[in-house]
């Protein structure tokens, strides 16, 4: 029996807080035509981000017209949860948080940011979830905030779903669609919006935390150059771990200013350290299967043994019946020494199949010396050589 392994998920969250807006200019977008027809959408194509993209796809063609559709309909359609806007489901999946949102029409703002980055996505632009902290009237609000960054036509733009879909004052939710935070400018968005990793700010010489406290955003070209465009290739292009490592050093590298930033440095660690071990549970339970087959040849060769190896097969048949399961639990031991490490809580587990993985490697070896011994004797000195013996077995949990 194969000992069981359970999955470690990252389980890593942020209270996401929409900010009470008092007062934006609104800017006159022009999207009055794209607004009246997602305005005029179905009922019930709006219980999907399936059919909500499709009827988008429909309707516009270039990006531009696609991503403000998404923008509006998001930004209309969701209203901000004050009732919950400190309760954290820490199971809940980035789906599970889609189709509550699109079912009640209410969330904050990591709610918008999903719904309307698997929009975009489906609708075929590129897009992304920023996590940071955000600034207004000069005071750094201290809880983190989720937003969104687009490419439209070959450039990245923001979008902040949340902070465009109205304002709270005094304790009450009003509806106004803010085009201030619809198709922002990079360099004008991060005098309110400071990702955590600077990759997310889009500049060529991005700010540090410090400077964001202080107002200090203007472009500063005594930096070293940063090429945000290859680096985010590059990211891409990277696996999980990797993203990981790499951001959590961009983090530390720009200042833990705040606890909020703190907070995802070591989450950003925590993370790559469950990961590593989730894939170290992976590369051991591998080690386990072949360990069990190498188990069933090995009780194979025993039971052929005890009927006395018969019926009959040549000598190399009979020399492969143990080399195989032998060199196989050989494998298992080398391989589970180079697992690395998978949590405390595995230790005993892990202990116990090095044990395992050793006794039948050893019964193995046992069983190639007799077999050996015996291919070297002549056929009558063989007959007098058997004697009854168990099979192997392994106590696994």
């Amino acid at each position: 029996m194969k000992p069981s392994f359970y999955t470690m998920k990252n389980i890593f969250f942020f209270l996401f807080f929409f900010y009470s807006l008092l007062s934006f200019g609104q800017v006159n977008t022009g999207y009055s035509l794209i607004d009246a027809k997602m305005a005029a959408i179905p009922v019930n194509l709006t219980t999907s981000t399936d059919a909500i993209a499709t009827y988008i796809t429909a309707n516009f063609k270039t990006e531009t017209d696609k991503i403000r559709a998404v923008f509006y309909w998001t930004t209309s359609n969701i209203s901000y949860d004050i009732a919950n806007m400190y309760t954290i489901n820490f199971s809940e999946t980035i789906q599970e948080k889609i189709v509550r949102t699109l079912k009640t029409k209410k969330g904050v703002c990591i709610h918008y940011a999903v719904v309307f980055n698997e929009l975009s996505q489906k609708v075929g632009v590129q897009s992304c979830i920023i996590e940071g902290y955000t600034k207004q009237n000069g005071k750094v609000s201290d809880l983190a905030h989720a937003w969104i960054a687009a490419k439209i036509d070959k450039k990245w733009f923001l979008f902040d779903p949340t902070w465009g879909s109205g304002y709270v004052n005094n304790g009450r939710f009003f509806k106004k669609i803010n085009n201030y935070y619809f198709k922002a400018e990079t360099a004008k968005i991060i005098a309110s919006h400071m990702p955590f990793d600077y990759l997310w700010q889009f500049s060529n010489y991005p700010i540090t935390n410090s400077e964001f406290y202080e107002g200090e955003i203007q472009i500063n070209k005594t930096k070293k150059y940063f090429d945000f465009e290859k680096e985010i290739i590059k990211y891409n292009s990277l696996f999980e771990a990797d993203q990981l490592w790499n951001s959590a050093e961009r983090i530390e590298k720009n200042g833990l200013k705040n606890a909020m930033i703190l907070e995802r440095y070591e989450g950003k660690k925590q993370q790559l350290t469950y990961l590593r071990q989730n894939t170290n549970i992976e590369k051991l339970n591998a080690v386990v299967n072949e360990m069990n087959l190498a188990v069933v040849l090995l009780n194979d060769f025993i039971r052929y043994r005890n009927n006395k190896f018969k019926p009959a097969l040549s000598d190399d048949e009979i020399s492969g019946l143990i080399e195989t399961p032998k060199k196989k639990l050989a494998k298992c031991q080398n391989a589970i020494y180079s697992v690395g490490s998978i949590g405390s809580q595995n230790a005993a587990n892990v202990a116990s199949i090095k044990k395992s993985i050793g006794a039948a490697l050893a019964q193995a070896e046992e069983h190639s010396l007799f077999v050996k011994n015996y291919l070297s004797k002549s056929k009558i000195v063989r007959k007098t050589m058997f004697s009854t013996l168990a099979r192997f077995g392994i106590p696994l949990n």
